[in-house]
Parts: structure tokens; C-alpha cells; sequence
């Protein structure tokens, strides 16, 4: 997570719309149809519109994916290596060994 966006991350008002959109997609990947974990923002959150609602917190906006998904969302070209993946909060992270 980026430290500019943590305040948002943490907040109440993310917390609660993320738990809302995860409940109305019955916690299914909307790309796969796996299990979701993670609401994902289409239109990518900036320093720039992190106030605005209508980016941060409209469902509109928002889309749930499954960890695999999702980090092949952030993938573009060969950025994240074998091994590695984005956790549900964006940072990069060791893939646990199945």
C-alpha cells in the first residue's frame, strides 16, 4: 500500500464500502468466478483523486478479485517475478508454498 493511501485504507468509510461490494458479489471473483479477496479499483486511486468519492467509493468503480486476478491486473510484462505476488493490500509479497 502506498503511504499516502493508508489513511484511506485504514478508514471506516473504505472499510465499510468494501465490505458492502464484497457481500454483493457473494464473495465470487468477478473475472474467474473463484473466491474473491480483494475489491479492486478500476480506475486506479491517485494522490490526485484519493478525496473523491466518486472514485474511492462508488461501486461503479470497483470490482472483486481473486488474489490471481488481481495480481494479474498489476502484472504488465515480466514486473513481478515467479514466487512473488501483490497482497490484498497491494504490497508486493513472497507467494506461500502451496
Amino acid at each position: 500500500m502506498k503511504p499516502w493511501a493508508v489513511r484511506f485504507y485504514k478508514g471506516k468509510a473504505w472499510k465499510d464500502c468494501r465490505e458492502g461490494y464484497f457481500l454483493s458479489q457473494h464473495g465470487i471473483c468477478q473475472r474467474c468466478g473463484g473466491a474473491g479477496r480483494i475489491v479492486h479499483h478500476v480506475k486506479e486511486i491517485t494522490p490526485d483523486n484519493i478525496h473523491d468519492p466518486d472514485v474511492t467509493l462508488n461501486w461503479a468503480n470497483l470490482e472483486l478479485c481473486c488474489q490471481d486476478c488481481h495480481n494479474k491486473e498489476h502484472r504488465s510484462g515480466d514486473l513481478v517475478t515467479d514466487g512473488l505476488m501483490f497482497d490484498e493490500d497491494g504490497d508486493l509479497v513472497r507467494r506461500s508454498p502451496l
